[in-house]
C-alpha cells in the first residue's frame, strides 16, 4: 500500500525528472543525453539540468524512505506503538507563508533581470517563509490541542520573529520609500511622504480606537499598505532617479573674470 507522503514525493520526483529532460532538449541537448544523464550525448544547460535532476533524485529518495516507515498510515503507526488506534491530532491551521514565499520568488526573479538587491531580497523572503512554514507544520502536529500548539510555537519563535520582523519591515519600507522619493519631483516627494505618513497614522488611530478589532483585518490593512509602498519602490527603482540640478554659487561662474580684473588692477 502506497502512503500519501509517498504518492506526493514520488509524483514530484517524476515531474522534476521529466522537467529536466525537457529542459535539456530545449537548451541544446543531443541524442539521448538528457535521458541518460549525459552518457550518450549533451544535456544542454548543465546548471538548470543538474538542479532539476538533483531535485528529482532527492524527492525520489524521500518518497522511498516515507513508504518504508509507513508515513501517514494510522494502522501501521498503531501497530508499532502497541495501541489500538492513534489519537487524532488537531487539524492543520491556515498559513499565509506560502503567499510570502510566492511573493519572494517573484521578487527574486525580478532581481535576476533588474538588480541584485531585489534578488537577495527574494532569497531572504523565501528563506524566512520556509523556516516559518516548517515551524507551523511542526507546531500543528505537536499535540492534539490547538491552543497548546499555538502557545508552543510562540514560545519557540517569538524571541526571533519580533526583532527580525521589525528590522526587516523598517528596512524594506525605508528602502522602498527612498526609491519613490528619489524618482518623484520635489513637490511629488513631499506629497508621497505625506500620504505614507497619513496611512501609517490612520492605521494606528483605527487600532487604538477599536482595540478589539479582528487581528486579520488589521493585518490585512498593514499588509496592503506595505505591499503598495514596496510595489511603488520597485516601479520607481526600475524607472530610475529624477534628474538633479546642482546649484552653483554665483561667484563661481565669474571666478576667472574676477581674477583677471585683479591682475589688471595690479
Amino acid at each position: 500500500m502506497f502512503t500519501t507522503g509517498f504518492k506526493f514525493y514520488f509524483g514530484l520526483a517524476v515531474a522534476l525528472v521529466l522537467s529536466a529532460v525537457v529542459y535539456g532538449y530545449a537548451t541544446g541537448g543531443e541524442h539521448v543525453g538528457p535521458v541518460t544523464w549525459g552518457w550518450k550525448g549533451g544535456v544542454g544547460d548543465h546548471v538548470g539540468y543538474t538542479m532539476l535532476m538533483a531535485g528529482g533524485v532527492v524527492a525520489s529518495a524521500v518518497s522511498f524512505v516515507i513508504v518504508a516507515f509507513r508515513d501517514a498510515d494510522p494502522s501501521a503507526q498503531a501497530h508499532y506503538l502497541g495501541v489500538d488506534e492513534i489519537v487524532p491530532t488537531a487539524s492543520v491551521t491556515g498559513s499565509y507563508w506560502p503567499v510570502v514565499a510566492a511573493f519572494g520568488a517573484g521578487i527574486g526573479l525580478l532581481g535576476l533581470v533588474l538588480t541584485p538587491v531585489l534578488f537577495v531580497g527574494g532569497i531572504v523572503a523565501c528563506s524566512i517563509a520556509a523556516i516559518e512554514w516548517m515551524m507551523d507544520a511542526w507546531a500543528d502536529r505537536a499535540t492534539g490541542d490547538a491552543s497548546a500548539n499555538a502557545a508552543l510555537r510562540d514560545r519557540v519563535m517569538a524571541p526571533f520573529e519580533i526583532p527580525v520582523a521589525a528590522t526587516l519591515t523598517v528596512a524594506v519600507i525605508v528602502l522602498a520609500g527612498s526609491r519613490i522619493f528619489l524618482n518623484a519631483s520635489k513637490n511629488g516627494a513631499v506629497l508621497w511622504a505625506a500620504l505614507i505618513a497619513i496611512a501609517i497614522f490612520g492605521i494606528g488611530i483605527l487600532y487604538a480606537a477599536k482595540p478589539k478589532m479582528n487581528r486579520n483585518v488589521v493585518a490585512g490593512l498593514v499588509l496592503t499598505c506595505g505591499l503598495a509602498v514596496i510595489a511603488g519602490g520597485i516601479v520607481a527603482g526600475v524607472d530610475g532617479e529624477r534628474e538633479f540640478h546642482h546649484h552653483v554659487p554665483h561667484g563661481d561662474d565669474h571666478g576667472d573674470d574676477s581674477h583677471a580684473e585683479d591682475d589688471h588692477s595690479e
